[in-house]
């Protein structure tokens, strides 16, 4: 069995949730999902980016210890990707002694190769973004040129990783692998930043004690960018599967945090001999209404209030159809509905409930053996398999937009061919019982492919439809790509509505 492994970023533990946490997460299901769909063993990480200053900060404006600040937090995110079907196999958080544990060693080792040594640090800090910057990096109202913040002045003691003595192997392991940064924008924005010139990374801190401290010097904390991407092997080499499953396939990372994933991370993993990563594929943001959210500016989506209207499918739905992955999306409440109603009631809840319908009307509930199938019959059952195939492709080279299209244009087509065939006309000929009995056979089976391919992304509506097909629940990418494993005499079951049709006050 073919091995895959995905991570998400581990994600600071903010008290306000949005739709842009459930975006990303929800990418790296539907691929691992898919992944497990096709036969490989998944190992799907996400967690929560717990160190740091901001942390501290927060917590003591609360009265409260760091852990005390962010335990909720974290459990709000947990219960986040439960409403949203997450199916990730481990959850890390960076305060975990386990997680400590593997920090030190990755630090001793690097150090241990002579590329991380102890000097002063002064200069400039972003305390939001956890980064460190030169004056020739601020925007131009002298501010953070990621948030836009005041940056504080710093000078203390500290460690710095050798980043500049990589720069070269970095440069060169980017330009000879394509498909190590994804997008190509990302890559290119990468390939100019390390042209510009890398210096070393300050690695530690002095000013504040919430963190994993250096080993053998605990004065010093490390630096929470340093701490918090070594997450993505602490699970492996806790439970023994670096092995199996590092280097990791994808890292899939919001784009204003692609440099810490592909040139320090890459870097660090350089430093201690360790393979990198296989992609990083770095997705857009997620705006509403063309606007980014902002809490000041009061446009913030909440995940969970969105999941008890819709429910979580209609929303991973349209996160997956209507964004391309690597671009900026658009998410708007109108656009929603109207994809609810349009897509998932009409289209899919329609051809569902009208194909149970009229079996259950015609023929008693019962598939009948399909014989003798007409040319249009034929062209059908080649355009279901054709669809199967082409959404391994996609689903392969990670177009996930493109990938749920496909399958909603064969939908569309089951829906004509119902309009073309005129079932309701043939049950009330005799002499057309067979061509009746094909058609709904066709159609049955149609509905059954269709239930695997949507699994990756409305994992709780594929259930749903099988159900009520009364086929296993048990299924494989490859059941999708062969028509007529539905046996004559099958009997399904009782049609139900999937999505019901949303009103809106006009």
């Amino acid at each position: 069995m073919k091995n895959f492994y995905i991570t998400t970023p581990i994600y600071y533990p903010s008290a306000n949730l949005h739709i842009g946490h459930a975006y990303c997460t929800t990418i790296a299901d539907a691929i691992a999902r898919y992944k497990r769909l096709a036969g490989y063993e998944v190992f799907f990480l996400t967690g929560s980016d717990e160190h740091g200053q901001k942390i501290q900060r927060s917590a003591q404006a609360q009265n409260k210890t760091p852990l005390e600040y962010v335990d909720p937090i974290v459990d709000n995110f947990k219960e986040l990707w439960k409403k949203f079907h997450i199916s990730n196999d481990d959850f890390i958080r960076t305060s975990e002694p386990r997680h400590e544990k593997v920090v030190q060693e990755i630090f001793r080792r690097i150090r241990d190769n002579g590329d991380i040594y102890k000097g002063e640090y002064t200069g400039l800090y972003c305390t939001p973004c956890e980064s460190y910057w030169t004056e020739l990096q601020l925007d131009e109202n002298g501010c953070c040129p990621d948030c836009h913040r005041p940056v504080e002045k710093v000078s203390e003691e500290a460690y710095f990783f050798k980043l500049s003595k990589y720069a070269d192997a970095l440069l060169k392991h980017i330009e000879d692998n394509p498909e190590f940064i994804v997008p190509t924008s990302r890559r290119n924005e990468m390939i100019q930043f390390i042209k510009r010139g890398l210096e070393d990374l300050c690695i530690s801190r002095t000013s504040f004690d919430w963190g994993i401290p250096v080993p053998d010097d605990e004065r010093h904390v490390i630096y929470v960018w340093f701490d918090a991407v070594i997450n993505y092997i602490t699970p492996l080499i806790n439970s023994n599967k670096m092995e199996k499953f590092w280097p990791a396939d994808i890292h899939l990372v919001g784009k204003e945090i692609v440099r810490f994933h592909t040139i320090i991370w890459p870097a660090m993993l350089m430093a201690a001999n360790l393979p990198l990563p296989k992609q990083i594929y770095g997705h857009g943001w997620l705006v509403t209404d063309g606007d980014k959210m902002s809490k000041s500016k009061g446009n913030v989506v909440d995940p969970v209030a969105l999941v008890e209207e819709f429910g979580a499918d209609a929303i991973r739905y349209f996160l997956l159809r209507e964004i391309t992955l690597g671009l900026d999306g658009n998410f708007s409440r109108d656009a929603l509905i109207q994809r609810i109603n349009a897509d998932l009631a009409n289209d899919l809840g329609n051809l569902l409930h009208r194909t149970l319908n009229m079996i259950g009307k015609f023929q008693k509930k019962i598939l009948l053996p399909a014989n003798d199938l007409t040319d249009l019959d034929k062209s059908f059952r080649a355009e279901a398999v054709d669809t199967a195939k082409e959404f391994r492709r996609l689903m392969d080279s990670v177009q996930l937009s493109d990938a749920v299209k496909i399958v909603w244009k064969f939908i569309g087509r089951a829906n004509k061919y119902i309009d073309e065939t005129m079932p309701w006309k043939l049950a009330k000929d005799e002499s057309q019982r067979q061509e009746l009995a094909n058609v709904l056979y066709n159609l049955a089976e149609s509905l059954r492919i269709v239930s695997i391919l949507i699994s990756p992304f409305m994992p709780s509506t594929a259930l749903k439809i099988r159900e009520q097909l009364k086929v296993s629940a048990e299924f494989k990418l490859d059941d999708a790509e062969i028509f007529g494993q539905l046996e004559s005499n099958h009997e399904v079951g009782k049609p139900e509505q999937l999505f019901p049709r949303i009103l809106v006050d006009k």
